[in-house]
């Protein structure tokens, strides 16, 4: 709980974390150093400077405080300062009020502090130029003024290595971070082979990279291996299951047809029953990613189930058609066979639907509701698992099924990167079923 708030701040994704993790040392590296070593030793260095020149600045003092008269101390003062290079001015001109030491100055405090404990009677020093250091210093004859370069206090440019580490460092950083990209691109590369095989895609994969990562890649591709194998094998069974179930139910047809009307009628519904429930068993194990993405309308889709509704006399009507009618990569079959279940889930337990599609920039959305008595919203979840029946919700006595209908449009929707949303129809009062697939 206390440190919840850092786990927010992180941010998500693995380059951004791995930046992190690289820039975040470096700069804690060059603070440390920087104020350890380097302000200890440009402070050592400034001391002594300053120290250095006390002597010649206390031997200029002395010197004008010797001189019987102000003038005299101007005579002595003139070719001394000559000599040590520093300006004199006595009467000095106006002191600050107090010592001027800009923050940037990172010695400043050191020369200052120097100065004040060599020089007797100091009253003022100003940094405010970067390039020379001001005294105001008192005498007998009055203040006296005192200026030197700061060169001869500190040493010259003391932040060249700040900048140096800074960018050295900022380089460093750069050249480690490409190393580390190229080190997780695999990784992302998997990644995104993982979520497109969950989509029903086969993306081309060779793992590359350090010896983990292929490893992880290996075993990604043997695991898609053996269920690309155990999909065909079902495939396969299916295939026969349904040759060898279908023909004993044609001759049970063919047999009941030659009986009396009326006696065979009810064996014949039974006939039919155990034919769609046959059906419904394919359908949900047909392999969807058999169907291969194609440039598709999505409204054409969905104009063909309003199409194919009118003619089997159903009373489907259009919702709404948004959005732009432009081509995008869909299973036309795998679509198809999710709106039909949708339209007959609807019909079964309702009198009247309406479909609709939306399209957008982000996501493809189709939906069917009915005026039926719709699904509550504590059992949403349990009507998409498969050979759930939902009979106090449902209206089981329109027809007969073993629960298999949402599970199919919510596997194809998962196919296509999406989900199937269960909510109540604001228009028609019953289940409202919407298929929205991610683009």
């Amino acid at each position: 709980m206390t440190f919840r708030w850092i786990k927010n701040a992180m941010p998500r994704g693995i380059y951004a974390r791995a930046a992190l993790i690289l820039v975040f040392p470096v700069l804690f590296l060059q603070l440390l150093v920087s104020v350890v070593f380097i302000q200890r030793h440009f402070d050592g260095v400034t001391r002594l400077m300053t120290s250095a020149v006390n002597i010649d600045l206390q031997f200029l003092i002395d010197t004008a405080n010797e001189a019987e008269t102000a003038q005299q101390a101007r005579a002595a003062l003139a070719p001394l300062g000559l000599a040590l290079q520093i300006r004199t001015a006595l009467p000095a001109t106006p002191p600050p009020d107090a010592d001027i030491n800009p923050f940037v100055d990172l010695t400043g405090a050191t020369v200052i502090d120097t100065l004040r404990s060599g020089i007797d009677d100091l009253q003022v020093a100003s940094l405010e130029d970067r390039g020379r250091v001001v005294l105001w210093v008192g005498t007998r004859h009055g203040l006296l003024e005192m200026d030197l370069s700061r060169r001869r206090m500190s040493a010259s440019n003391p932040h060249q290595l700040l900048v140096i580490m800074v960018v050295m460092g900022a380089l460093m950083t750069v050249v480690a971070y490409i190393f580390l990209r190229n080190q997780l691109r695999p990784i992302k590369r998997m990644a995104q082979a993982a979520a497109d095989y969950g989509k029903g895609r086969i993306t081309p994969f060779t793992p590359t990279g350090a010896v983990e990562v292929r490893a992880a890649g290996m075993a990604f591709l043997d695991m898609r291996n053996r269920l690309e194998r155990q999909t065909q094998s079902r495939t396969m069974m299916l295939s026969g299951v349904s040759h060898d179930l279908r023909t004993p139910l044609t001759r049970l047809r063919l047999g009941l047809s030659m009986l009396d009307e009326a006696e065979a009628a009810d064996l014949l519904r039974d006939v039919d029953d155990m034919q769609k429930l046959l059906d419904a068993f394919l359908d949900f194990a047909r392999d969807d990613a058999a169907d291969n993405l194609e440039q598709v309308v999505p409204a054409a889709i969905l104009r063909e189930v309003l199409h194919d509704a009118a003619r089997m006399g159903q009373n489907v009507g259009l919702a709404a058609i948004e959005g732009p009618e432009r081509a995008i990569n869909l299973r036309p079959l795998a679509i198809r066979r999710a709106l039909d279940n949708l339209v007959g889930n609807a019909l079964r337990y309702g009198n009247h639907a309406l479909v609709g599609v939306s399209v957008t920039e982000r996501a493809v959305r189709f939906w069917v509701e009915d005026d039926g008595p719709g699904i509550p919203p504590e059992l949403h979840e349990d009507a998409v698992n498969p050979f759930v029946r939902l009979d106090p919700a449902r209206n089981q006595d329109k027809g007969s099924g073993v629960g298999l209908g949402l599970a199919i449009v919510s596997d194809v929707a998962r196919s296509h990167g999406g989900v199937l949303r269960l909510g109540k129809s604001t228009v028609l009062g019953g289940l409202k079923a919407e298929l929205v697939i991610s683009r």
